[in-house]
């Protein structure tokens, strides 16, 4: 069976910014499955509850196993970890960009919707994938590089430090990542 991809985005995101539409159709014109879920967002709307119902939905469709090479952005990495961890599904690949866990203090609506997300048992996604790999930058202004190297040191040794990437978007000049593509 071939690989698949699931492209997720973060926080008040949606599948049309950043690195996103641009990885989708490299993946694309390649003749690859490529799948990117807009998950709700915004306060009342963005919480693991709601993105779980999304996602099983993909699961149910057999689409989200253990041929799928994930690439998720920002507060996604920690969704799809907690996600993987509790319905006890194994997948390829997972692709972290500027993950973070347990980390307040963004602003008041972002840490309303990602609070839900967190997880204490972020380790456990080890058991679930064993090729995980993380980037993230030494100048995030959104996440300090410590909450993301702490995340990416609980599940991998596998990490890409980009020097004065931003949060790795399109605001830090990131409409394409071509570093992704070394892990499709």
């Amino acid at each position: 069976m071939n690989n698949n991809y699931l492209i997720m985005h973060g926080s008040f995101g949606n599948p049309f910014v950043n690195w996103f539409p641009w990885l989708r159709k490299e993946i694309e014109n390649r003749d690859l499955e490529c799948y990117t879920p807009d998950f709700p967002t915004g306060v009342g709307r963005q919480n693991y509850k709601n993105w779980s119902k999304l996602l099983k939905c993909y699961v149910e469709a057999g689409i989200l196993n253990e041929n799928t090479i994930i690439f998720a952005d920002s507060i996604a990495p920690i969704f799809i970890c907690k996600f993987l961890v509790e319905n006890k599904i194994k997948v390829k690949r997972l692709v972290f960009v500027c993950g973070f866990n347990h980390y307040l203090g963004i602003d008041e609506e972002y840490d309303a919707v990602n609070e839900s997300m967190y997880f204490d048992h972020l380790s456990e996604v080890k058991m679930y994938c064993k090729d995980i790999v993380c980037f993230y930058t030494d100048n995030d202004p959104y996440v300090k590089q410590e909450v993301e190297k702490e995340f990416a040191d609980t599940i991998t040794d596998k990490q890409i430090i980009i020097s004065d990437g931003g949060h790795l978007n399109a605001e830090s000049g990131y409409e394409e990542f071509k570093e992704l593509l070394n892990y499709l």
